[in-house]
């Protein structure tokens, strides 16, 4: 797929847990050392720190990194405390702040901590409520909604985001609908495979070919219309191997994906290879998808930064 305009390449590191506030504070100001742009967190309740507390502490040890969730679990919080607790976090960090927000996938989540796990197409409508939420109480006036899930009466939304409008939505997803509401409300679109299931499975991995990842930008280019080309294109990295070795490294992973070792290489989700191997193929991908923003995980992010400093701004 040809895409008209590109974006300058972006990274990102996905962490989520520290044993001290020096671990994780050293953490944050490596990633910036090394050149990543932002450092986000999952939202779970699993074994991780609570987002917007440690993303507050990274962007305080730190002085031009990007902070945010990848992403808010919609379903954890109602819109009316997120939108008080991004806009402090934009607000403190001097407007570092990407705003990921997701409809909630993770079923053990919603099962330990007794929370009813409705349907997608529910827990997306809930989402996109909390999108028109938040750009209202961002606004500058009093902001009252009347909708199927919410309901807020004349809040003025304090304190204010630095960041004008709001800071940039980051909005991801693997299916059609969402995706393409991603691309009508999105300022950044993660296109991630299709986590319908409610846990990783086998099938995750059938729908993170190639093939199926020019599909899913089809999605978000058509649903976004004129404003695609303003639109940063982001993907998870989750298997990011540096090695001589590519084919051989492949084939050792790709049956955990239900791939074979060609798919597994041409998976958007992996990145493996020498850093030469794999800047190139960052390239070629920018090129075909239009990704352009790479986020990996808080054990690889030391061995990929050379790919860093080969493509940062690029």
């Amino acid at each position: 797929m040809d895409n008209s305009r590109h974006h300058s390449f972006r990274f990102g590191v996905q962490a989520k847990a520290a044993s001290s506030r020096s671990e994780w504070i050293g953490l944050a100001r490596k990633v910036e050392e090394l050149g990543y742009a932002t450092l986000t967190m999952p939202d779970h309740f699993d074994d991780q720190l609570a987002p917007g507390i440690a993303l507050m502490s990274a962007a305080d040890a730190t002085e031009m990194l990007r902070v945010g969730a990848l992403v808010w679990c919609n379903d954890y919080r109602h819109p009316v405390v997120l939108a008080k607790e991004a806009a402090t976090l934009d607000l403190l960090s001097d407007g570092r702040l990407e705003l990921g927000i997701g409809a909630g996938w993770m079923k053990s989540d919603y099962d330990e901590a007794g929370l009813d796990y409705d349907r997608p197409g529910v827990r997306i409508d809930r989402m996109v409520e909390t999108v028109a939420i938040l750009e209202g109480l961002f606004g500058n006036e009093p902001f009252s909604f009347d909708g199927e899930h919410y309901t807020i009466a004349g809040v003025n939304g304090t304190p204010k985001p630095v960041q004008k409008p709001h800071p940039p939505f980051l909005i991801g997803g693997g299916g059609p609908r969402f995706l393409g509401l991603a691309g009508k409300l999105a300022d950044i679109v993660g296109i991630n495979p299709n986590l319908a299931a409610g846990a990783i499975t086998t099938e995750t991995g059938a729908d993170a070919t190639a093939e199926r990842y020019d599909e899913k930008v089809g999605w978000v280019r058509e649903s976004a219309g004129e404003r695609f080309d303003d639109i940063e294109l982001q993907v998870r990295a989750f298997f990011v191997i540096v090695t001589d070795d590519r084919r051989g490294m492949a084939e050792t992973m790709a049956p955990a994906l239900g791939l074979t070792a060609e798919q597994a290489l041409n998976s958007p989700l992996g990145l493996v290879g020498t850093v030469d191997e794999i800047t190139e193929t960052l390239i070629e991908r920018r090129e075909r998808y239009g990704f352009s923003y790479i986020v990996v995980g808080q054990d690889q992010y030391e061995d990929f930064a050379p790919v860093v400093a080969n493509l940062a701004e690029n």
